[in-house]
């Protein structure tokens, strides 16, 4: 399948609070947030507010026009290449400003995306305990790392 990886437009703030509700609402706990995200007026805003930093960007993957992915891929489109194509058009991106290391966190519990990202080369650099609360617990996070060339 391919995807057409790009920057998100502030146009695009609807169907990625959709999106990100979608996944946040898995039972298997993808998103920090359990359903709930930004509003549609509020990610328009945060969107606008990234071309004022040349160091920040949130890319999109399309399919026919249709996004389906933030790094938060829908469910119908995982284990297609939508998250190496975001990753590697990521790793582009940072490449050409600057960016010498990308750093992520990943839940310990999620076997796919830590697989995804050390067959991109990305290394496992510590684990946070208790890092990020959801509701009323607290989960872990992997933090990975990958410097680039």
């Amino acid at each position: 399948m391919t995807f057409e990886i790009r920057p998100a437009e502030p146009g695009d703030a609807a169907r990625l609070v959709e999106l990100a509700r979608e996944v946040g609402a898995e039972s298997e706990g993808w998103l920090i947030a359990g359903g709930e995200w930004r509003t549609a007026g509020e990610e328009r805003r945060y969107l606008r507010s990234l071309r004022r930093h040349r160091h920040a960007a949130v890319f999109v993957a399309e399919i026919d026009g249709t996004i389906v992915g933030r790094l938060s891929i829908a469910r119908d489109h995982r284990r297609l290449g939508a998250g190496t194509a975001l990753m590697e058009g990521a790793e582009r991106w940072a490449r050409g400003v600057g960016v010498r290391k990308i750093e992520l966190h990943v839940f310990p519990h999620n076997g796919p995306a830590i697989a995804l990202y050390e067959g991109l080369g990305y290394e496992q650099e510590g684990f946070r305990h208790g890092h990020y609360r959801r509701g009323n617990d607290f989960v872990d996070a992997i933090l990975m790392a990958k410097r680039l060339a």
